[in-house]
């Protein structure tokens, strides 16, 4: 009997949302090459936990490999019978980018052109590739939906991600790869990243020390719990895009393509306040912070909202993970990983 099994490409493997994407492949049958080059943008030991909590599935295989190095790449994909791709790694971090815009470009910019290049030669069923909500930049029409011109980016990463987008519609027209990208709302959960608000004020907060508190509170985020991302990825990896033949290139539709192509936003759908963030993560703690009100910083914006009407329709995503409950699943993974009392 031939092996049904399908081979997916999880790079990022070892970050945050790829750690928890690879489980829920290998959880369903699925093999999982993963993928990442454990830099130390944030301490590598998590990441290391991570893998080793991946490392027991017997589809899964670890690849220690830099995006930026194309032959290595191009060897990966020759080698591996890749069915489909989900592309997760990236350099993170709207404020790292003010300080540091190379690893932007080489990452997000010539890394993404050599996974493109890969799935192209591979002939891959399907990429998914990870945008961000930071695409919408200066916009201010509420909900953000996909079906908005974003050509005002406020960062340079926001820039790399709107660039990740064009280049990956341009493969579908040329060579036919299905590609669909997902625009991230600020996900939040076990195992996150430690440069994330929730992380860095649950850090300080059981340390008895100030927290930043940027626009002097006056934010909102589209908190998105990360079980329902890791629901709607993997619902989006079985539907690979197709041409929307109702597409008309006089009234161009940003959201799909006479390609296969589509973008989509991944959110919660229900902006929370982000003093009302504070609020229950001190719920979850038992103690109150100590906030330090600052202006807003550059390249942040005061809300964000999705839309994610179209996700809905197709693929059926509800996101159903309030804060007040995500929150303490943080906070309790949080002291036993560190074992804080």
């Amino acid at each position: 009997m031939a092996d049904t099994t399908r081979t997916v490409l999880v790079t990022g493997a070892a970050g945050f949302i790829g750690y928890h994407v690879a489980c829920r492949l290998l959880e369903r049958g699925d093999h999982v090459l993963g993928l990442d080059n454990l830099n130390d943008y944030y301490d590598p030991r998590l990441k290391e936990a991570r893998l080793a909590r991946l490392a027991p599935f017997p589809g899964f295989q670890f690849l220690k490999l830099d995006l930026c190095d194309r032959d290595a790449i191009t060897s990966l994909f020759a080698r591996y019978r890749i069915d489909r791709t989900i592309h997760l790694a990236a350099q993170a971090g709207v404020r790292y980018s003010q300080v540091n815009p190379q690893p932007y470009i080489d990452s997000n910019v010539v890394g993404f052109l050599h996974i493109l290049e890969g799935c192209r030669h591979a002939r891959v069923q399907h990429l998914v590739f990870a945008s961000s909500s930071s695409v919408y930049g200066a916009n201010t029409r509420l909900p953000f939906s996909v079906r908005d011109n974003v050509d005002h980016p406020l960062s340079l990463y926001a820039a790399t991600k709107k660039a990740n987008e064009l280049m990956a519609h341009a493969y579908a027209h040329l060579y036919g790869i299905p590609c669909t990208g997902l625009r991230f709302f600020t996900v939040y959960g076990p195992w996150g990243r430690p440069d994330m608000a929730l992380f860095t004020f649950t850090r300080a907060i059981l340390q008895r020390q100030p927290i930043e508190v940027f626009n002097h509170g006056k934010m909102q985020r589209d908190f998105t719990y990360i079980d329902d991302i890791v629901e709607g990825v993997v619902r989006v990896l079985d539907k690979p895009a197709e041409p929307n033949p109702a597409w008309c290139s006089q009234h161009p539709d940003a959201r799909s393509s006479a390609a296969p192509y589509r973008l989509y936003n991944i959110g919660n759908h229900q902006p929370v306040d982000l003093l009302r963030f504070i609020a229950v993560l001190e719920q979850a703690l038992g103690r109150t912070a100590e906030k330090c009100f600052l202006p807003l910083q550059p390249g942040d914006v005061p809300v964000t909202f999705a839309d994610v009407a179209d996700l809905t329709e197709a693929v059926g995503f509800r996101p159903e993970t309030p804060i007040e409950i995500g929150i303490p699943r943080f906070v309790d993974w949080y002291r036993q990983f560190y074992s804080v009392s």
